[in-house]
């Protein structure tokens, strides 16, 4: 399973964003994690947004399955029991 990801510009994180998706990634080490790129076709994209605005564009990215946003690290464990449904 393939998941881009996209961050939010960054203006206001309450939490470590970074420290997050490499929490979600040990988690669930069979998914292949990337940056998302508009030439791509993912089977998911996550959404890490900084704050609860969440502000973040992905419109211009395909998914097969849908878009997973997140803007709290409180999240995290809801994040990857998503992503592990899907997969």
């Amino acid at each position: 399973m393939k998941c881009g990801v996209r961050f939010c510009g960054g203006c206001n994180p309450r939490y470590d964003r970074g420290k997050v998706l490499e929490e979600i990634k040990e988690s669930l080490s069979e998914i292949d994690f990337e940056y998302a790129c508009e030439e791509e076709t993912y089977d998911v994209i996550l959404v890490i947004g900084g704050c609860t605005n969440c502000c973040a564009s992905y419109e211009q990215f395909k998914t097969k399955e849908g878009v997973i946003k997140m803007w709290d690290s409180a999240d995290t464990k809801r994040i990857i029991r998503v992503i592990r449904d899907l997969s």
